[in-house]
């Protein structure tokens, strides 16, 4: 199968790199060379690591490399089979670039969105075979975590849903269908949680390495919630509990004035070398 993906960030090049060592010849595309050399490193990086565990041998993380090829062209991404999207979550940004891959990806050709929160249904619409859309959110690090979330949009296709499962199961992963609803199921339980303990940080309830420590120790949570912040963006967590605020209009959604006011001042999380923690 040959398998695209857009975007060669952290989401898109790890992405890139699952479906690679899964056998699958992979186009990776993004807006510039520099990107794409970034997007080249954390893959090589990843691998690197996982031969140092002894997790993989060296031939299989050469075979792996070799079969990633990059490109700045959308043109490029034509006769895939599987296009996977993971470009910044911003709605307008999307729905432009679905629109251009529906008139150059082959009539077979599947799209699919990584996105977080944004409805796959209104995505689909804008490609222009919302039979053959779906959503496959990846969870981060992609290399390491199981779960994909797939979402099906109103117009999907059993082909299409089935397709995706058994793309996502061909490279490793554990996916777990559910509905279109904003924030589906992972986000709309996640960053409520991650929200209200930023309201907490805000109110003086605890300082931050007091949250994360009961939530850790608590709860038995791997990561606390303002370092989870932190390693998924502020920005991202923003954008999503926007997403959350606007799509199912409660208050319980509303971002917390903190997060605001952290991410216009540029406290982004670990992207940024500063968020709840410095790094």
């Amino acid at each position: 199968m040959k398998f695209g993906v857009v975007g060669a960030g952290q989401m898109g090049a790890s992405i890139a790199q699952v479906a690679a060592l899964s056998g699958f010849d992979v186009v990776l595309r993004d807006l510039s060379d520099a990107a794409l050399e970034r997007g080249r490193q954390t893959i090589s990086a990843s691998l690197e690591k996982f031969v140092q565990k002894g997790k993989l041998e060296d031939a299989a993380r050469v075979h792996t490399e070799r079969r990633i090829v990059t490109t700045t062209q959308l043109e490029d991404l034509s006769d895939c089979d599987l296009v996977v999207e993971a470009i910044l979550e911003d709605e307008t940004l999307k729905l432009e670039l679905f629109a251009a891959l529906g008139a150059i990806v082959k009539p077979s050709g599947i799209l699919a969105s990584n996105t977080s929160s944004i409805p796959i249904t209104k995505l689909a619409a804008a490609s222009g075979r919302a039979d053959r859309f779906i959503g496959m959110h990846f969870m981060n690090p992609v290399p390491i975590m199981a779960l994909v979330e797939v979402i099906s949009g109103h117009l999907t296709s059993p082909a299409t849903l089935e397709f995706a499962l058994k793309t996502a199961t061909a490279m490793g992963k554990t996916p777990v269908q559910c509905n279109d609803f904003p924030g589906f199921v992972s986000n709309r339980i996640l960053m409520p949680m991650i929200n209200e303990a930023i309201q907490c940080v805000m109110e003086g309830v605890a300082e931050p390495q007091a949250i994360d420590a009961i939530m850790k120790l608590g709860m038995n949570h791997p990561m606390g919630p303002l370092t989870l912040a932190d390693f998924i963006g502020l920005d991202t967590c923003l954008a999503i509990m926007n997403v959350l605020h606007s799509g199912l209009g409660d208050d319980k959604y509303r971002a917390s004035p903190l997060l605001k006011k952290m991410v216009q001042a540029g406290l982004l999380g670990r992207k940024s070398g500063r968020g709840f923690y410095a790094y």
